[in-house]
């Protein structure tokens, strides 16, 4: 992933999880040899913008080629998870979570922590790094002052933040050395640009991006499933992918988001032709970051209304070919840019000595059809080869599982003890 090429006829050696050679010909005794003959091995997809809901999404993700996700509103579960996956106990992508999100005393929610003073936030920072999450998450509600005192305690931690843009502060105030990464293109929009499509404006704004060296989220998809819902009506959330959403984000959360569209709809006949235009801004905007270098990385907000893990991030690469991206240029954005953003990730995102070996292994060149990585032959996560029987028989239980009680239960228990 740093040079748009493919390297034939090559042999990788990995051992404990760690590519240690890649060379014509390798001969080492005593270990497993895999046949790719006449196959591409690529690096296995980042989804750097994840809500992650039950072990089940885990397989999803791996079915799609998906080794590494970034949960992005963490909470108990979620560092269980993380421990078990780094014990071996389960299968799955390498899980990074950021903490709770945290916002401001006046914006309400039950999904969010509302910090009221400067000593709390301090105090929630602390213990977030202390508990083991990987990131501080905040929010469109905080306001300058919880902002700037989380940025402070952040920053003595050694813990870096995600921010979802605040609405309370000016967007260009929010591009801080701590923050490594800014969320979604629609609040390029909503925010920096006052609710109006104004390409005038938005140069200003990439070249904070650009000048910054900040890495930028665009969700694509997670945005344009607004679009889906205004355009096909019910059957976005009675058919189709829907079925492998967690069952009771399907049966709440989905619904709610429809049910607000289609009201919305009933009352604004221009409704879906506006959320459209904008949709198409968003890949202008895209188009132009792409052009002056902004660190892109692909991340799709999967898990909530009607985004669905693991094939969203195909649908988001193929937004960002319609932007005018290239194939290699779209690949990297769930590949090697997200080892841009995080120290976290520098041990991933090519294949490379050293490197983690998370692959994918397809019959036809990504480079050629970004679709051929929907379709992976098998895939190797932390060194641990998943074949194509598995990865469908992950999908199938994702499709099955009835637990909404248990996940009823997680969020009762987040509710409890994060806020």
């Amino acid at each position: 992933m740093h040079k748009d090429t493919v390297l034939a006829n090559k042999t990788i050696f990995v051992h404990n999880g760690i590519i240690k050679n890649i060379e014509s010909k390798i001969i080492v005794d005593d270990i497993e040899i895999i046949d790719g003959k006449n196959q591409f091995i690529s690096p296995g997809l980042i989804d750097m913008h994840t809500h992650l809901w039950d072990k089940q999404e885990l397989g999803l993700y791996l079915a799609n080629g998906v080794t590494t996700i970034r949960n992005l509103w963490g909470y108990s579960m979620h560092l269980r998870l993380k421990d078990k996956l780094q014990k071996n106990k389960i299968i799955g992508p390498m899980l990074f979570t950021s903490s709770p999100k945290l916002t401001s005393k006046d914006d309400f929610g039950d999904d969010k922590v509302q910090i009221e003073t400067k000593e709390e936030a301090k105090k929630l920072v602390i213990d977030y790094k202390q508990r083991g999450f990987d990131f501080i998450k905040i929010y469109a509600g905080i306001n300058e002052d919880i902002y700037k005192t989380i940025i402070n305690q952040s920053k003595k931690s050694g813990i870096s933040i995600i921010a979802h843009p605040s609405r309370e502060i000016p967007y260009l105030d929010q591009f801080n050395s701590q923050v490594a990464s800014l969320e979604h293109a629609e609040e390029i929009v909503q925010q920096a640009l006052n609710y109006e499509i104004d390409s005038l404006k938005l140069p200003q704004i990439i070249q904070k991006f650009v000048d910054s060296k900040k890495s930028f989220c665009p969700t694509i998809t997670g945005f344009y499933k607004i679009y889906e819902m205004l355009d096909k009506g019910e059957e976005v959330i009675n058919n189709g992918d829907i079925n492998y959403m967690n069952p009771l984000i399907k049966t709440v959360d989905s619904k709610v988001q429809y049910n607000r569209w289609a009201n919305e709809k009933t009352n604004n006949s221009s409704i879906t032709e506006t959320i459209y235009k904008q949709h198409l801004f968003h890949l202008y905007i895209l188009k132009k970051m792409n052009e002056k270098g902004v660190n892109i990385i692909s991340g799709t907000d999967s898990g909530i209304g009607i985004t669905v893990p693991g094939a969203s991030i195909h649908q988001e690469l193929s937004f960002y070919k319609e932007a005018g991206l290239s194939n290699y240029d779209a690949l990297k954005t769930a590949t090697i840019n997200p080892t841009k953003t995080h120290k976290e990730f520098e041990q991933m995102g090519s294949i490379q000595k050293g490197k983690f070996a998370n692959f994918i292994v397809t019959k036809k060149n990504p480079l050629v059809n970004l679709n051929e990585l929907k379709k992976p032959e098998w895939i190797m996560v932390n060194g641990r080869k998943v074949d194509k029987i598995t990865l469908n028989k992950y999908s199938q239980n994702a499709k099955n599982r009835n637990n909404m009680v248990v996940t009823a239960l997680r969020y009762l228990e987040y509710l409890l003890v994060e806020r």
